[in-house]
């Protein structure tokens, strides 16, 4: 299932959740792929991180850029949507390239992969991947963009971030106010249209929040150590719901998907607002 959702900057997109990008006229504003990568580049400076795969240009499309459709991940699927969108460029956080593969970075280009970049390939469509570094962007990527999505505030400057290479947020309700953390577990079920999983023994309210997008529950315990009174991520393993009991820290997985959806968006439309050219953000579904 794919549907358009507005983000910041996100082109129209007809009440019937089709894109209107593919009514791209010829004359239309575009922008070299280039321009556009140099453009991502600064905004998001992958160079800061060390990361799980290449950030960047992952598959080479054609020159000139007048459509991009962004996405979460660079499945059969939103290939196929961007294909039907007449797309150039595709912006994802989560590309086709991941270190460890077979022992590299791409591995046999075999099965679902070779489905994916043949469609790439056949269609001459640009793929833009960023992982880590949208996740971090202070404005603009998937933890951002999840805290306004929630009503969340970081802290200013350094104290709004912790764990590893600074990618967790830690802060409060935008309003200055306390909850609790089934108040809290619903409210994102409300606003992220899913159900999450909670695990929690904490007596009292809870003011101190921090959260970590996608599969980042192995940030919990840098949220206890900084003084979360609850974490916020994407998913939950075996060992959090031992800490969150023992430590009185709540923890909720509200999906690694569903807490992913909003950086790409952003970034994509931001991007394509200042070249004046088309984009839309189309959701895959996802259970995740």
């Amino acid at each position: 299932m794919t549907a358009v959702v507005p983000g910041p900057a996100v082109s129209p997109h007809r009440p019937d959740g089709a894109s209107s990008a593919g009514a791209t006229s010829p004359d239309a504003a575009c922008a070299s792929r280039g321009e556009l990568l140099q453009a991502l580049d600064d905004l998001l400076e992958p160079a800061r991180f060390k990361d799980y795969g290449p950030n960047g240009l992952q598959v080479e499309g054609k020159e000139q850029i007048r459509t991009v459709i962004s996405g979460v991940t660079a499945s059969l699927a939103l290939i196929e949507a961007a294909v039907a969108a007449r797309a150039d460029a595709i912006f994802v956080h989560h590309g086709l390239f991941w270190r460890g593969r077979d022992g590299s970075n791409i591995g046999p280009v075999t099965g679902w992969m070779k489905q994916r970049l043949a469609l790439l390939l056949a269609h001459d469509i640009n793929l833009f991947a960023y992982h880590l570094p949208l996740d971090a962007h202070a404005e603009l990527g998937n933890n951002a963009q999840l805290a306004i999505e929630l009503g969340l505030q970081a802290f200013d400057g350094d104290k709004g971030r912790f764990g590893d290479q600074r990618l967790g947020f830690i802060g409060s309700l935008a309003d200055g106010s306390s909850t609790t953390a089934s108040v809290l577990a619903e409210r994102i079920e409300f606003k992220l249209k899913r159900p999450v999983a909670q695990v929690s023994q904490r007596v009292g309210a809870i003011k101190t929040i921090a959260w970590c997008s996608g599969g980042a529950q192995g940030y919990f315990e840098d949220a206890i150590a900084a003084g979360a009174d609850v974490f916020i991520t994407g998913e939950i393993s075996e060992p959090q719901a031992h800490y969150a009991r023992e430590t009185g820290v709540a923890f909720i997985a509200c999906g690694h998907h569903a807490s992913e959806r909003y950086g790409a968006p952003a970034v994509a439309g931001h991007i394509a607002a200042r070249f004046g050219i088309t984009h839309a953000f189309i959701d895959i579904d996802n259970p995740a």
